[in-house]
């Protein structure tokens, strides 16, 4: 099982960033797929959720109405929008599937939301 994060980089308070994850070793269309970011000195938390076939999502209270995730089964591929962008969105962003136990993550995509 692979992750690969892309996309994050420096942005300016209130920009957008659009995160890849595209993932490798198992069936993906019939997981529900997360994304969970860790900034420094902090746990991992989680961000956002959809499910499979459906594509249910969800979010966390800190990113609603901000943030959207998608994905594109015929890729392997979960991806996170992320607008109004605000310095506390600084981390490190990572995919994984949303049972428990997870796959091992792979090596996350820097966020940094910084003028």
């Amino acid at each position: 099982v692979q992750f690969v994060e892309s996309g994050g980089g420096l942005v300016q308070p209130g920009g957008s960033l659009r995160l890849a994850c595209a993932a490798s070793g198992f069936t993906f269309s019939t997981y529900g797929m997360t994304w969970y970011r860790q900034a420094p000195g902090k746990e991992r938390e989680f961000v956002a959720g959809i499910s499979s076939p459906w594509g249910s999502t969800n979010y966390a209270d800190s990113v609603k109405g901000r943030f959207t995730i998608s994905r594109d089964n015929a890729k392997n591929t979960v991806y996170l929008q992320m607008n109004s962008l605000k310095p506390e969105d600084t981390a490190v962003y990572y995919c994984n599937v949303a049972r428990v136990p997870k796959f091992n993550w792979g090596q996350g995509t820097q966020v940094t939301v910084s003028s």
